[in-house]
């Protein structure tokens, strides 16, 4: 069984690795937990006995199998404990990452599928991002960054990606959140911002940054 720090970096892995699809470098994981390059090397060693992970050098780590379900679980008690915080405690979508945190380390396999069920089994969190069923299995769906959409193009707001607290409050101070609906006005060419309806009264900027962390769902999907 893994310890805390162990289920750490598999998640941390499984995170980097999704986003990259290949390989996670040791900088990366450094980088991701905000610690050294050597005690990442170490803690690669040790999971890459237990067989937890592959590791190549000069190649990177990837999860194995066995860590692969390791870290699909973790996300889903995380995702299932966000989606618990703001639907049932009231916290705000900015709030609840570092509580879930901590929540995901509990083993109660038993616990996490009440949990699922007194919620509804629902699909997604409070981010958008996709909870895994107790098969492991993500539900996908079609959408796109804001950044990609056209001039004219309309849609609705169904994720971020990022889930930094001042840029999930930045968004709550414009009135953005999950089913907030968008239209691309403008396109601004000097920085490549975009002018932006949203729900159809309120007209704003929002930088490439932004845009590039926003996800749609246009409308011709819905």
């Amino acid at each position: 069984m893994a310890t805390q720090a162990e289920e750490d970096y598999i998640k941390a892995i499984f995170k980097i690795t999704e986003r990259n699809q290949g390989s996670a470098s040791t900088n990366a994981i450094a980088e991701h937990l905000s610690t050294s390059a050597a005690s990442v090397t170490d803690m690669i060693k040790r999971l890459a006995q237990k067989e937890y992970f592959n590791y190549e050098r000069y190649k990177g780590v990837s999860l194995t199998p066995k860590g692969l379900n390791l870290a699909t679980k973790l996300i889903r008690k995380h995702r299932l404990w966000e989606t618990f915080l703001v639907e049932n405690l009231n916290f705000s979508w900015d709030e609840v990452h570092d509580i879930a945190e901590q929540l995901e380390h509990v083993k109660s396999e038993s616990l996490v599928n009440r949990l699922d069920d007194y919620l509804g089994n629902p699909k997604y969190d409070p981010h958008g991002d996709p909870i895994p069923n107790a098969e492991g299995k993500f539900t996908i769906r079609t959408q796109f960054s804001l950044m990609s959409m056209n001039k004219g193009e309309e849609g609705v707001i169904v994720g971020v990606k990022e889930h930094d607290k001042p840029f999930l409050q930045y968004l709550d101070r414009l009135g953005i959140n999950l089913g907030t609906k968008i239209k691309v006005k403008n396109f601004i060419d000097f920085d490549h911002s975009r002018e932006v309806i949203i729900d159809e009264e309120n007209s704003t900027i929002l930088s490439h940054k932004v845009c590039n962390n926003i996800y749609v769902k246009k409308n011709q999907f819905i």
